[in-house]
């Protein structure tokens, strides 16, 4: 890897969603080669991203291990292939088998799966020192319920390799249990994570590692914690970034206890995106992707601190170190507008307002066009309208994005 030209990278499905094409902008910019693996035909790609890619393969499933291996056996028969990147949660482990299949060094196997299984997980890192809530793999109901009575109710149940809060719920007794029970087996879900249910303020922490070394950090606060915001349609939901990660003692220990898991899980050289939890029982644990997060976190992540992160993350995958440290300018934020029912939008009220007070500290703003069909409240903070805020003092940036979450209407019907 002497010159940047010839650091060839594989990189799976540029194309969608489609912060996935920053990805791959980022690699070509540093210079690297970059060979695209994906589910679209090649006529699909724009020409932008073509730009971008130096070559592209089309493959039936970027999961199915052997199709891709095969690919990834064909490229290498042309060219020397440095590295393999997935940044999509369900494409992590089908990327590390590869990995693995062909020599290509990058995350393993096992980390790939302790970032996926969360009772594993979980297991390893108790067995590290880190504070988790209590958890188990359940394959039946008897196994649910001896869980139940040893730890006591309120539970956690969500598939053990589920990203965000997709498929997960909340139990108070032992007739809820039953009945997500029932529900997961006829979904299909052959056996679940059951956690204890950790009372406090929910954040996550995203890193970016180089070599087992946290390099760029970030700490975001939601409000509400995720299970009510997605569960719960009047409610406009936020999640903001604070810029006050290097100046306030408090998250000293968020870091300490992000760096401990990226040892614990022998993460290299990846972005990574925690979940914590801080309340009654002090701080605790919840899950990691060996991966970036989603719903725009980098955008506001790079509006608030002068940094491009798709760049440096592609320095990371590339040179092996980062070129640039957050500058914590700005707190910047994210406020997710619920339509008023499901249906069609006819129109929105508050936005002239909201234009005038704060325009100059609106990141960009996302109000689908009248006639567009709503999405259900539980598919996300970017699902429907939202608007993407930043400013110098994070009370005033949350003071901001609550006025906005009040006044801002998406009607539908």
């Amino acid at each position: 890897m002497d010159s940047i030209s010839t650091v060839n990278v594989v990189f799976v499905e540029p194309f969608f969603p489609r912060n996935q094409r920053e990805f791959a902008r980022g690699l070509a910019e540093t210079g690297a080669t970059v060979i695209g693996v994906g589910e679209t035909p090649l006529w699909g790609l724009d020409d932008q991203l073509k730009g971008w890619l130096t070559h592209y393969e089309q493959v039936s499933s970027v999961t199915n291990v052997d199709a891709m291996t095969e690919v990834v056996r064909r490229i290498q028969s042309r060219l020397w292939v440095d590295r393999l990147e997935a940044t999509i949660e369900a494409h992590t482990m089908a990327a590390a088998q590869v990995r693995e299949a062909t020599g290509i060094p990058g995350t393993s196997v096992r980390t790939a799966w302790l970032c996926r299984d969360k009772p594993s997980m979980k297991q390893a890192l108790r067995d590290a020192g880190v504070p988790t809530a209590a958890s188990t793999a359940a394959g039946t109901a008897a196994e649910a319920h001896e869980f139940a009575a040893r730890v006591g109710f309120p539970l956690i149940l969500k598939p053990r390799a589920g990203a965000g809060a997709a498929d997960t719920m909340r139990v108070d007794d032992d007739d809820q249990l039953n009945r997500a029970l029932l529900n997961y087996g006829r979904a299909g879900v052959g056996s679940i994570a059951v956690e204890e249910f950790v009372e406090g303020h929910e954040g996550f922490y995203d890193t970016l590692t180089v070599n087992g070394e946290v390099e760029l950090d970030f700490v975001s606060h939601y409000y509400p914690n995720v299970l009510e915001a997605m569960r719960t349609r009047w409610i406009n939901p936020q999640f903001v970034s604070t810029n006050r990660l290097d100046s306030v003692t408090e998250y000293d220990e968020v870091k300490e206890m992000g760096r401990r898991v990226v040892k614990a899980l022998g993460i290299g050289s990846s972005a990574t995106h925690m979940e914590w939890f801080f309340g009654p029982k002090g701080l605790k644990f919840s899950e990691i992707g060996c991966r970036p997060p989603g719903v725009g976190a980098w955008d506001l992540y790079s509006a608030g601190n002068d940094i491009d992160l798709y760049r440096e993350w592609a320095n990371a995958v590339v040179h092996g170190h980062v070129s640039t440290r957050p500058s914590r300018r700005f707190a910047s934020g994210i406020v997710a507008l619920r339509p008023e029912a499901d249906g069609r939008v006819h129109g929105y009220s508050g936005v002239d307002d909201m234009q005038h007070r704060f325009g100059e500290y609106v990141i960009d703003a996302h109000l689908p066009h009248v006639n567009s069909p709503t999405q259900p409240v539980e598919a996300g903070y970017m699902a429907n309208a939202y608007v993407r805020m930043r400013h110098p003092d994070y009370d005033t940036l949350r003071g901001m994005l609550d006025t906005v979450g009040q006044t801002l209407r998406v009607h539908a019907s």
